[in-house]
């Protein structure tokens, strides 16, 4: 056999093995994220059930993204030593719990307590294994594995709200939930079967110590900042924007809202060039022009026409989440340690702009209206945008 007929077939066990790697990524992230998003795709439902304004039940149905944050900041703080396996599968089983006792409550207050409970629950997860995949895999799979996370995160947004929405209108609020924690319950499942047990980095330093030095890099603090600005945005805008869809003129049904979240699809097909876009563009650059592609797309927000909204939530959605894809791969190269600890900041700071945009745009559209949402959301990106200029392309 000659040399090349040797290396072809080693090159396709390659291609399969990472194809298999990816797919099976996406699906943990899926499974671990789903819960996040897909309550807001029932949004006006739950104002009529809990007779309550939109934008408290905006705030409420985004609490999770503070539970989201507290987890990101705890595992940050004291994560170096968990075995990453056991800590994903647990906290996913857990996740079920609270997940079922949303279909049984009708206390607004409780309601937000138990997506504070969920964001606990996601964070934990997510954290550990965006940790698990720069520790685990080699710089250039864990590129593409990052990638196969956050289009797992783009899958959940598609597949999640359109479930929620065709659950919720056939069977009802409370079976859309005990929908989620089945699929809680099978994510657990799959993370116990598939990952290896891998413990942390638990070697020498202390907790303060854990986050000291992501915080006093240049260039990591300003993929904090980044990720803050993204979900405020994507928050603020896939809230709200419900809002407008069934209001006049546009007038959509509850079922036909979830249908809208197809927009999300071509974020699929997009999100895992985000590791070339980085490498052939830059950070700097590739933030810059995915957010510039997010901010062309607000802007068609604010057009009476359903097909160009549509064009427009779709815009929107692929430029935040290649940005977002972009800027959480640039935090696992340059965290060259720490980075259990550089992955919870990022995530506290990505999960606390969710929740200050879901209560900033809650508060602007029930004053002002639809319109200054769009300028404000605008505004937060070209900061974004300015704060990229910080990034530099790692060396080979």
């Amino acid at each position: 056999m000659t040399t090349s007929e040797h290396t072809e077939p080693t090159r396709l066990r390659l291609v399969a093995a990472d194809g298999w790697r990816f797919g099976l990524i996406a699906l943990i992230a899926f499974l671990t994220l789903v819960d996040l998003f897909a309550t807001q795709a029932i949004l006006p439902s739950l104002v009529v059930k809990f007779g309550v304004s939109r934008a408290t039940m905006g705030f409420a149905v985004n609490a999770s993204t503070f539970g989201m944050a507290v987890a990101g900041i705890a595992i940050a703080l004291f994560g170096r030593g968990i075995d990453r396996r056991n800590g994903i599968w647990i906290s996913l089983v857990i996740l079920a719990i609270p997940t079922t006792l949303l279909s049984q409550t009708d206390s607004i207050v409780v309601f937000a307590l138990l997506r504070i409970a969920q964001g606990l629950c996601m964070s934990t997860a997510f954290t550990l294994t965006m940790a698990y995949l720069a520790e685990h895999f080699s710089a250039r799979q864990t590129t593409s594995a990052l990638a196969a996370y956050v289009t797992g995160n783009v899958a959940s947004n598609f597949f999640g709200r359109l479930m929620s929405a065709a659950v919720a209108d056939t069977f009802g609020i409370s079976s859309n939930f005990l929908t989620f924690a089945a699929l809680n319950l099978f994510g657990a499942a799959l993370v116990w079967f598939t990952l290896q047990k891998m413990r942390g980095d638990g070697t020498g330093g202390t907790a303060r110590g854990a986050w000291k030095a992501p915080l006093q890099n240049v260039e990591l603090r300003a993929c904090f900042a980044i990720g803050f600005l993204i979900l405020f945005v994507f928050i603020g805008t896939f809230t709200y924007v419900n809002f407008q869809l069934v209001a006049v003129p546009l007038s959509l049904t509850p079922m036909a809202l979830g249908v809208v979240y197809f927009v999300f699809l071509p974020s699929m097909l997009t999100t895992p060039l985000a590791g070339r876009v980085a490498s052939r563009l830059g950070p700097r650059a590739g933030v810059g022009l995915t957010l510039g592609l997010a901010i062309a797309g607000l802007l068609l927000l604010l057009a009476p026409s359903l097909p160009v909204v549509l064009a427009g939530m779709a815009l929107v959605a692929i430029g935040t989440f290649l940005a977002q894809a972009i800027a959480t791969g640039h935090v696992s190269r340059t965290a060259a340690r720490d980075r259990a600890a550089a992955s919870g900041i990022y995530l506290a700071s990505y999960y606390g702009g969710g929740l200050a945009g879901s209560f900033v745009i809650g508060q602007v559209y029930d004053r002002i209206g639809w319109t200054a949402c769009v300028a404000v959301l605008v505004a937060v990106l070209a900061s974004a945008i300015a704060i990229a200029r910080v990034l530099q392309t790692p060396k080979a």
